[in-house]
């Protein structure tokens, strides 16, 4: 709902999936494209897949935020339905169609690149410093969404085009941030994959670290009363 139009509960959740999915398309296509061109420079292919993901976040977050809110992770959908933003029923539709608009997304890009439409991915991406890179990334980019929503509500599609851009490179797992983005990944063998073997504790790490990002922004971001 934006300036006093709204959109059915269908538009909301196609928006979702639809959004989920050109986010996987872009994650994993130009995953795929990078390592192509790189000739084995991994810094290279990282780098020719963190331009288009942040790119892509911010013209996603632009024009289908008005329709959905532009969750297109289940870390922030889960986030907005405990502040009671988002009715559960709800919030459990998002979580589904995200899922569903991944795994379409990853579809779309094997097709394209003429790889194998379905893959398990065999990427190792386990560890303690992972998990904890894949905590830290979720609680910046929820820290960022509400506390971007507070300060410049429309600076939030730059804002985390530009946080998940950075944080592709600070974080020691590249930052997926994101379950439904984690489920996806596992099934492409590509540059962007992650073993589903690997995948519950990535998951675990980013739904913990999208909680912990939401009782700090409760916190921090309501003005205390100044005593006389």
């Amino acid at each position: 709902m934006s300036d006093g139009i709204v959109y059915s509960a269908g538009q909301r959740l196609a928006a979702e999936c639809i959004g989920t999915a050109f986010l996987l398309v872009t994650v994993v296509g130009s995953g795929i494209m990078a390592e192509n061109l790189a000739g084995g420079n991994v810094a290279i292919a990282l780098l020719g897949n963190t331009i288009p993901t942040g790119a892509i976040l911010a013209v996603l977050i632009t024009m289908l935020g008005p329709i959905s809110g532009a969750h297109f992770n289940p870390a922030v959908t889960l986030v907005f339905a405990l502040r009671g933003e988002l009715e559960k029923p709800e919030a459990v539709k998002f979580v589904v169609f995200q899922i569903i608009g991944g795994l379409l997304g990853v579809a779309a890009a094997h097709l394209m690149f003429d790889e194998s439409l379905i893959q398990f991915s065999q990427k190792v991406r386990t560890g303690p410093p992972q998990w904890f890179a894949e905590g830290v990334a979720t609680f910046g980019l929820v820290f960022t969404i509400l506390a971007t929503l507070r300060a410049n509500a429309s600076a939030v599609p730059m804002a985390v085009g530009l946080y998940i851009t950075a944080a592709y490179w600070f974080t020691a797992s590249t930052s997926f941030a994101n379950p439904a983005v984690t489920i996806a990944r596992s099934f492409s063998d590509t540059f962007a994959g992650i073993r589903p073997l690997d995948s519950p504790l990535f998951i675990a790490a980013e739904l913990a670290g999208a909680v912990v990002a939401m009782f700090v922004a409760g916190w921090l971001l309501v003005p205390k009363p100044v005593k006389n």
